[in-house]
């Protein structure tokens, strides 16, 4: 398996899902990014609940 077919396999469920669910995945993502840029260690989990609470609504 190529590492181009390895890659599409990861992303297959993120590009399938519904625009409501990859502006989830998108805002978490950039959330986490940044973080690891800054070297914060603190919990996210209530930043993720607060994202996925945002798009719900």
């Amino acid at each position: 398996m190529s590492q181009d077919a390895n890659i599409d396999d990861v992303q297959e469920p993120i590009t399938s899902a519904p625009p409501e669910v990859r502006q989830i995945i998108e805002r978490v993502w950039k959330l986490e990014k940044g973080r690891l840029d800054k070297k914060i260690n603190s919990h996210i989990n209530d930043h993720i609940l607060d994202i996925i609470k945002e798009e719900v609504r």
